[in-house]
């Protein structure tokens, strides 16, 4: 049986996009991943779809969701991507494994396109590192989450 991984960010348009599309194209045969925001953006980043298109995978069927579609359900992991508190990243309350890994936002990049392209690429690139990583070698331990509630920190 698959294991289930969620991600989580305030708007899910790009880092947690990314995350989920780079999840389900690598490890795939083993997770089953999903993504969603606090304050859903309503779009999935045209930049993230690109920059994942340079590695083949095809995320613009993704669409950005809430956490509220996921209240009810478990996972064995939940993972939030927030590279800053100030930025209202959710947090999983519920029991179960959550962790934090801190990523930009690249869709707060500015200045010209192939900068802000760069960016996107930059984060695409630690997120497939360390995201794919972990869930590789170190899921041993994860316990299914059970639902939980999501706030956003103070």
């Amino acid at each position: 049986m698959k294991r289930r991984v969620l991600f989580l960010c305030t708007g899910n348009s790009a880092r947690s996009q990314m995350a989920e599309g780079l999840v389900n194209h690598f490890l795939g045969d083993q997770w089953e991943a999903y993504s969603a925001g606090t304050h859903p953006s309503g779009y999935v980043h045209p930049l993230a779809v690109q920059a994942m298109q340079e590695l083949g995978i095809d995320i613009s069927h993704q669409r950005s969701k809430s956490v509220e579609e996921f209240r009810t359900q478990s996972f064995d992991v939940v993972i939030t991507l927030c590279d800053s508190a100030a930025q209202e990243c959710p947090a999983w309350l519920g029991p179960g494994k959550a962790i934090h890994m801190g990523f930009p936002d690249p869709a707060a990049a500015e200045g010209l396109l192939e900068d802000r392209m760069e960016a996107f690429r930059r984060v695409r690139d630690s997120i497939q590192e360390k995201v794919l990583r972990y869930l590789r070698e170190e899921h041993s331990d994860a316990k299914p989450a059970s639902p939980g509630f999501f706030l956003k920190p103070a």
